[in-house]
């Protein structure tokens, strides 16, 4: 069997993945071996992979999306709309990681 070939990095894939999605849940998802990210929002679960394995050089075991509403919220009595966005869980095979602290 071929060994499969490493998929060069592009201009693309750094407009695919947005930024590291940090919070308390997606903390959590670290004990189970993923990592959650802001995605471009259209961003394909393959294109996302790919981008993730040609980055930070890990191997991807499944990918998952959702797009989270923005909340509506008042400052000094004005109404006002955070944006949605759209987010992808990665979960990784067993041994590898990604720091997304770093540089923080």
């Amino acid at each position: 069997m071929a060994k499969a070939k490493k998929a060069e990095v592009t201009e693309s894939m750094y407009n695919v993945i947005v930024s590291p999605h940090l919070t308390e849940k997606a903390t959590l998802g670290s004990e189970h071996n993923q990592v959650t990210f802001k995605v471009a929002g259209s961003a394909t679960k393959p294109q996302i992979k790919d981008a993730v394995e040609a980055l930070f050089g890990v191997k991807v075991k499944g990918v998952n999306t959702l797009v989270q509403k923005g909340k509506t919220k008042r400052f000094k009595g004005i109404k006002g709309r955070r944006s949605d966005f759209k987010k992808a869980i990665i979960t990784l095979e067993e041994g590898e990681v990604i720091d997304t602290g770093v540089g923080i």
